[in-house]
């Protein structure tokens, strides 16, 4: 027997990908999965895109980048920065990664410490926790209702921060509750954490172009914060590239430093190719992503009406991301004469197994009482899933 480490055997799977991987094998057996599970696009990435990629091919850009990405890139990034945030950065303060993903990863094994504590407004993106984990720092969740739209209060942060607390990390727009915070919301936090000596902050913006309620607002705005910001983007959900693998940090230059340092012993630069399309999608026409904004938001509205006509299900109105994170506590406890749903995970496996509809628990995202659906599905599919999901709850008692 294969003895493994610690590190691997404790690391909990991504409950979101082991989701989509179980809808794939029922999917293989010729049954008709309707997934809203993943956190996916499923737009075509738009064609100027798609043409600089093939230009770049056609122009040999196929050899190793500096780890921190090509310098145009990294100005097309400063000047995305400005045009949308009003945020000044130098190309130097900027490191591309293999999606957001790495950003964060990056962040977090550069600032974290055994034993240093990791703040995480919950609910929270299931890859932060485990993240903190191989970091072998401790995450704590400050858990935030739904009837405070799933956003956490200065008051809340203040009372959390401990003398061992080194970073915060979170999401606006969030995934998995859609929560989008405010200017005013944003500030109060940042007063809070510049009063905590090396105290830093991870700020998720991964959704910023899937906000249904005008202007994204960013926590570097802030310029008594800003040494203490870590701005985490990328192109996959914004601009539907979800494949292509490119996130990006802007942050101060000795983090910024530290990131390039550590990426470049685990991956060194993402690709080439993408680096290419990434100028054409970051200087480019927004009307692609504008239009994708459109459409989620339409199919969001579609969702609310129908889970709201489902018996048990207490939903708020999400105001960015594409997905809805009700509160399903109703159904803990029923039964339809075979399974017994003890938990939101017993939910989840009972709407994929029955209904044929892949979502995620809640409990991976620090909730034990919702489940989260997306909504990155074409109408026709929403109703069906939907459709599905009320016929086999209503087998519940």
């Amino acid at each position: 027997m294969i003895k493994l480490s610690n590190r691997i055997v404790n690391l909990n799977e991504s409950d979101t990908l082991k989701m989509a991987a179980l809808a794939r094998q029922l999917q293989s057996q010729g049954i008709k999965v309707i997934n809203l599970s993943l956190g996916e696009p499923d737009f075509d990435t738009p064609e100027h895109i798609k043409e600089a990629a093939k230009q770049a091919i056609d122009q040999n850009y196929s050899h190793y980048t500096p780890v921190s990405g090509y310098l145009d890139v990294r100005q097309a990034v400063v000047h995305k920065l400005k045009r949308d945030n009003g945020l000044d950065y130098t190309p130097e303060q900027i490191v591309l990664s293999t999606g957001a993903k790495q950003s964060i990863a990056n962040v977090v094994l550069c600032l974290v410490n055994p034993g240093d504590e990791v703040l995480l407004p919950s609910p929270y993106w299931v890859s932060y926790a485990a993240q903190v984990e191989l970091a072998e720092g401790i995450a704590t969740e400050v858990p935030a209702s739904m009837e405070n739209g799933f956003k956490i209060t200065a008051q809340q942060l203040e009372a959390a921060i401990k003398p061992n607390t080194r970073l915060i990390i979170f999401s606006s727009p969030c995934n998995p509750t859609g929560a989008v915070y405010s200017k005013e919301e944003l500030r109060q936090l940042a007063e809070v954490i510049v009063e905590h000596n090396d105290l830093y902050v991870v700020s998720d913006e991964i959704y910023e172009y899937i906000n249904y309620v005008g202007k994204h607002e960013s926590m570097a705005q802030f310029e008594f914060a800003k040494h203490r910001v870590i701005t985490v983007n990328g192109l996959s959900k914004g601009f539907a590239m979800t494949g292509w693998r490119l996130g990006y940090i802007a942050a101060p230059l000795a983090i910024a430093k530290a990131c390039d340092k550590m990426q470049g012993q685990f991956t060194s630069a993402t690709c080439s190719i993408t680096q290419r399309a990434a100028i054409a999608a970051l200087t480019g026409t927004m009307e692609p992503v504008y239009a994708m904004q459109k459409a989620f938001r339409h199919r969001r509205d579609l969702m609310l009406d129908l889970l709201n006509d489902m018996p048990g299900f207490i939903t708020n109105i999400p105001d960015g991301a594409f997905y809805v994170f009700p509160d399903v506590s109703y159904y803990l406890g029923k039964t339809n004469g075979e399974t017994i749903i003890n938990n939101v995970d017993d939910l989840s496996m009972y709407l994929l197994n029955h209904a044929h509809v892949s979502t995620v628990n809640g409990q991976a995202f620090g909730n034990e009482k919702c489940i989260r659906i997306s909504y990155a599905a074409s109408e026709d599919n929403i109703r069906e899933a939907c459709a599905r999901m009320k016929q086999h709850l209503a087998k519940l008692y």
